[in-house]
């Protein structure tokens, strides 16, 4: 079994907006192309213009409607990913030592030369962050694309996570959570973020900005337009041929 290190030097992590999060799945093909053609085995698929495709993604988007204690029901869109926790389950379950936590930043990480593909960590793991890929068969996961935060070939503004990169609503935010000063951690404190499913006391890194409340509006009855008059007495021709027909 793997042991997870007692501190980390840094804490790096995403601070997800579900506020601000539209669902358009474009981190979750970013996540895919960067991570098929870089890190590790290929993201593969089965069946992909079939009539029941499947295949691995690292991050994966989930709509649900969720109904307020007043007003209108809303639909929130929940980005889900690995949350690289401090106690990671995933870690210590593994039989080989293939699944680690980096002591440098806190990311957590498999080993695929390691990885038997056993699935144990998926199991382990309570939110479902971790998919088994048929094709190569080891473990995949988000790595919080560290082939890319550490890259001094890319550009510094491409330093970043390929999801945080790409998010075109800038609902997805990338830092070091274990830095009070940080901008993750500021944002963190100011929007009230939480842990995913805390009770399970796997202390996530990850954090979630739940959305802002909703301005409610009067009820507005939708057919009102079809039912009052649109004028007490007709006028112009209209009206004169009313009048006519009505001598008729």
């Amino acid at each position: 079994m793997t042991a997870l290190p007692e501190t980390t030097a840094k804490k790096l992590g995403l601070v997800i907006d579900l506020d601000t999060c539209v669902g358009c799945h474009a981190c979750v093909v970013a996540c895919k192309g960067w991570n098929t053609e870089n890190y590790g085995a290929p993201l593969s698929d089965q069946s992909a213009y079939g009539a029941a495709p499947k295949g691995t993604f690292l991050n994966r988007v989930h709509a649900y409607e969720v109904q307020p204690d007043t007003g209108a029901a809303q639909t929130v869109h929940f980005p889900k990913s690995c949350l690289h926790c401090e106690d990671a389950p995933c870690v210590t379950v593994c039989p080989t030592g293939a699944s680690y936590k980096r002591v440098e930043d806190g990311i957590v990480l498999v080993n695929e030369d390691d990885c038997i593909g056993c699935g144990l960590c998926a199991w382990a793991c309570p939110y479902g962050a971790r998919e088994l890929d048929k094709a190569a068969g080891v473990m995949k996961k988000c790595t919080l694309c560290v082939d890319r935060i550490y890259n001094e070939n890319l550009p510094e503004e491409d330093r970043e996570p390929a999801c945080v990169r790409t998010c075109p609503a800038g609902a997805r935010h990338f830092g070091d959570l274990g830095d009070p000063g940080s901008a993750v951690s500021q944002l963190v404190i100011e929007r009230e973020g939480v842990d995913l499913m805390p009770e399970l006391g796997t202390k996530p890194v990850n954090k979630y900005l739940p959305p802002r409340p909703k301005d409610v509006l009067d009820e507005i009855d939708v057919l009102s337009p079809f039912l009052a008059p649109v004028a007490e007495e007709s006028k112009g021709l209209a009206g004169w041929l009313d009048r006519v027909l009505e001598k008729i």
